[in-house]
């Protein structure tokens, strides 16, 4: 039986001992690999379970808003009719039946026919009031009515294109009536009058432009 001589054992220790330092740092270097991994997944995880729940409300928000509109929508029919005064054009149109409508001036104490129709109630009426419809029927020329916006128009705060009703033509408004209402208007011949029909906020663009549809009037 052979004997290790010291150098030999020392030689043999040196070799453990240069394994167990490299099985060492390899051990250590795989856990710091696997805890990377593991923090790096559980990162990932978190990320995307985080934009899955944020697609989710976001998909959920979209529909309870789009059963909200249709609801609305719905509610709004049937629809009314409005008849305006005889001797003015009898002008018509429908509405929806969820808004109110209040006449603030007849032809019998004035020149002009004013009503206003909003949803649910009309408020106390101003210049800077945003209602969703204001009617105007006026014994004033058609010409002299558009040439009052003509300003407007010059500046930009106003766009002006053909529009027709019942058969008849008339202008179309759109943009800034004031610094406080932006929306659309009609206006249109009746007979000796004028008829002017404006919403006053973008809001309510959808039901005005369902209503000048609707329009008709005495020839």
């Amino acid at each position: 039986m052979t004997l290790m001589t010291t150098h030999q054992q020392r030689g043999a220790a040196s070799v453990w001992l240069i394994m167990t330092i490299i099985l060492s740092i390899t051990t250590i270097a795989a856990a710091g690999f696997l805890i990377w991994a593991l923090i790096n997944y559980f990162d990932q995880k978190d990320n995307v379970d985080s934009k899955v729940t944020v697609a989710v409300n976001q998909a959920v928000k979209e529909q309870a808003d789009k059963d909200s509109a249709a609801f609305l929508e719905k509610e709004k029919e049937p629809f009314r009719r409005f008849v305006g005064p005889e001797d003015y054009g009898r002008l018509q149109f429908t509405y929806p039946k969820t808004w109110s409508a209040y006449v603030a001036a007849d032809t019998s104490n004035s020149n002009t026919f004013t009503a206003y129709l909003n949803p649910e109630l009309v408020p106390p009426i101003s210049n800077s009031t945003r209602v969703g419809l204001r009617v105007t029927i006026e014994s004033k020329d058609y010409e002299d009515v558009i040439r009052s916006y003509q300003n407007l128009i010059k500046k930009g705060d106003l766009t002006s294109s053909s529009v027709s009703a019942d058969g008849e033509a008339g202008t179309r408004l759109d943009g800034l009536f004031t610094k406080d209402i932006k929306g659309s208007a009609v206006v249109f011949k009746i007979r000796d009058k004028t008829v002017t029909l404006r919403t006053d906020a973008e809001t309510f663009k959808n039901d005005f432009d369902r209503l000048v549809g609707t329009i008709t009037f005495n020839k």
